[in-house]
């Protein structure tokens, strides 16, 4: 049975993690540009504010487009269109004529049918157009056309050619024919003018799609390798034309849709390996994340919005990825968990970004730098102000690292192009809302802060109010508790802010019935009219009192811990005892006597157990002496740990050892234990 039990929960781990690896590769991966270009912004006459940059593989240097529509207007120059001659229109149109006057024109002299004819073959000899082709071809009277006639073709100036308008116009212009124009109305001899040059749109296309193609796009090659610019140069013409060849090119190999499938399948691979290396990361060192499932979405979801962010602001070519301010990603991890984890969830998220970036070393170092001073800034948290400093040390770190960079790459100081350096700040501007988004993320995800802690510790809070007003001595009681366990954890690196407000809170349950609990009493002893066992139930409820209060006014989850677990699985001895002892032959039932519990089960839980044990013991003891004061934390201490309070947290012997020297030496302080004088003798 157990070790089903534990498949299944192994199985359910394995489940959990896989599905927050999926999740996360196919989100980031979704948002990822597809275009794996360098988007540019290039300026004529500026300095190039990039980083180096080489050829990665072999392009044609395409020319400038006003250098190729120089040359195409140039070659058009010399186009000639292609115009078919119909002979056949000749003769028809013309023979026509005579056929309708062959009885002569009213008004002209008979040989006039004759002289007519003439002059229209002397027309359709030079060439007519429609007056459509004509408007196409006429601009420039010295161009020449192809007339094609049969297999040949011929070239004839347009100024020789007329169109149908033109033609009608010429005949009577014709000084034979002028002084007949009246006549020559009547007859409709437009009717005999026809095209017969006729445009050969497909023949005409084809040779000017020869003639275009024929220009040379590109006027060199750039081989692989080969030195395009250096970051601060100045980009002139040459290398302006050279920086567009390369993004053209680029773009031309991006609509290859085999390479877009090979970039994904290459992106999907990158993001699988970080991920995986994370998860792997927290499996073998922070495993107990994983059984608080809202810790690890909260890391996951970290790193998934700002790498998400980052793809979308290239995708878009908004604003400048400095911008976005990464170093909130560990100021909230290492707030809310630890440090390794900080740095490792930092470094995981500027690999993913640093693929669809420009420069994405520079990127990397200059982030790299300011998770560093986020992290080692929150060593621990203690106050507002803190996260204030954060911000401005994080945007004074990122800055001085872009500008070394800077002067690294380049030998003149007034070459260098510091416009990064407002992004950055702005940058820093952003992180002073990690304050306001903190609380957000804490009462999202369940986590309590030092803040909240601190703010909690507030000896005005309502709750400690009303239990230094009605219960005093447990009021006093939890303050010393609280500075011995803080003391301890300070020893041996548990989180003494936690633990410290943990004991401030254990015992509030005490505050419904103050007068049943010895500190609180002066004089009168309710117990002593009581029976042991109601005595025992009386004294084990304040735990489940505290836990209501705890839940009326909103107390973390993790302070509620502290006061379910302060006393553990442990027994009301005393009443325990004396039941014991009045009834030595009765069964009796100890699950009366015993508190709800569980055992402690973190660090600080154990700590403050021992320090409410041994300092509620140690106001009984009848004399103050080192010797004293050590009995009592040995056995006290070792009683528990022999009980197996202990089995059930990650606490060492070396801490408990630890802590058994910081409660004797802080006991000694707080009664002031002296040596003891001699006797003088007689």
């Amino acid at each position: 049975m157990n070790i089903n039990l534990k498949t299944d929960i192994t199985w359910r781990d394995f489940l959990i993690r896989a599905a927050l690896m999926i999740s996360t590769v196919t989100i980031i991966v979704w948002s990822m540009p597809r275009d794996t270009r360098n988007h540019f912004k290039i300026e004529k006459g500026k300095p190039w504010v990039y980083a180096d940059l080489k050829a990665p593989f072999d392009f044609p240097i395409y020319k400038s487009e006003e250098a190729v529509k120089a040359e195409r207007d140039s070659l058009l120059k010399g186009y000639e269109p292609y115009f078919n001659y119909h002979k056949d229109t000749d003769d028809k149109e013309i023979r026509q004529f005579v056929k309708d006057y062959n009885q002569g024109i009213p008004g002209l002299p008979p040989d006039y049918i004759s002289l007519i004819a003439n002059r229209l073959s002397d027309l359709y000899k030079k060439g007519i157009m429609s007056t459509s082709d004509y408007s196409m071809v006429s601009g420039d009277t010295t161009r020449t056309i192809r007339v094609v006639s049969g297999k040949t073709a011929t070239s004839t100036q347009v100024g020789d050619i007329v169109s149908t308008v033109t033609a009608y116009e010429q005949l009577f212009k014709d000084p034979d024919l002028d002084a007949y124009q009246e006549v020559l109305q009547k007859c409709n001899l437009n009717d005999y003018i026809e095209p017969n040059l006729i445009y050969d749109k497909e023949r005409s296309e084809a040779s000017l799609s020869d003639l275009i193609n024929s220009i040379p796009l590109a006027s060199g090659i750039a081989q692989r390798g080969q030195k395009i610019i250096d970051r601060g140069d100045i980009v002139d013409s040459k290398t302006y034309n050279v920086l567009l060849s390369y993004e053209k090119e680029m773009e031309r190999r991006e609509k290859n849709d085999q390479q877009i499938s090979v970039t994904i399948m290459g992106q999907i691979l990158y993001i699988a390996i970080l991920v995986t290396c994370f998860t792997v990361y927290l499996s073998l060192f922070r495993k107990d994340y994983f059984e608080r499932l809202r810790s690890t979405i909260m890391i996951y979801a970290l790193i998934t919005i700002f790498t998400v962010l980052s793809s979308l602001m290239v995708a878009h070519n908004v604003l400048h990825v400095y911008i976005i301010p990464f170093a909130m990603v560990p100021i909230f991890i290492r707030v809310f968990m630890d440090s390794r984890t900080a740095f490792m969830a930092h470094l995981t998220m500027i690999l993913m970004c640093a693929t669809v970036l420009q420069h994405p070393l520079e990127f990397v170092a200059v982030e790299v730098v300011a998770g560093f001073v986020a992290i080692f800034s929150l060593r621990e948290l203690s106050s507002r102000s803190q996260l204030f400093w954060t911000a401005v040390l994080v945007a004074a770190a990122s800055a001085m690292t872009n500008v070394a960079l800077d002067w690294v790459r380049h030998d003149s100081i007034t070459h260098i192009d510091y416009s990064d350096l407002n992004y950055l700040l702005f940058n820093g501007l952003l992180l002073f809302c990690s304050y306001p988004l903190l609380y957000l993320i804490e009462k999202t995800f369940g986590f309590t802060s030092n803040i909240t802690l601190i703010e909690l510790s507030d000896m005005n809070k309502e709750l400690l109010r009303r239990m230094s007003e009605v219960a005093p001595g447990t009021f006093q009681h939890s303050i010393q508790v609280g500075n011995l366990a803080a003391e301890i954890a300070n020893k041996i690196g548990a989180k003494s802010q936690l633990v410290r407000t943990g004991a401030l809170y254990h015992d509030i349950g005490k505050i419904l019935n103050p007068i049943y609990f010895t500190e609180n009493q002066s004089g009168v002893n309710p117990h002593s009219s009581m029976s042991f066992i109601d005595s025992a139930q009386t004294i084990i409820a304040h735990v489940t009192e505290g836990l209501k209060l705890a839940d009326k006014y909103g107390l973390p989850d993790v302070i509620k811990e502290f006061i379910a677990t302060h006393h553990g699985l442990g027994k009301a001895k005393y009443f325990y005892v004396q039941q014991k002892n009045a009834f030595p032959d009765e069964q009796i039932d100890e699950l009366l006597f015993t508190y709800p519990g569980p055992n402690p089960f973190t660090k600080e839980q154990a700590i403050l157990m021992m320090a409410d044990t041994v300092e509620a013991a140690s106001r009984s003891l009848p004399d103050y002496t080192e010797k004293s004061i050590r009995e009592l934390v040995n056995r006290l201490v070792d009683t528990q740990v022999a009980e197996g309070y202990f089995k059930e947290c990650p606490i060492t012997f070396r801490d408990i050892a630890y802590a058994k020297t910081v409660l004797i030496e802080k006991l000694k302080t707080i009664y002031h234990t002296r040596i003891s004088y001699p006797d003088l003798k007689k």
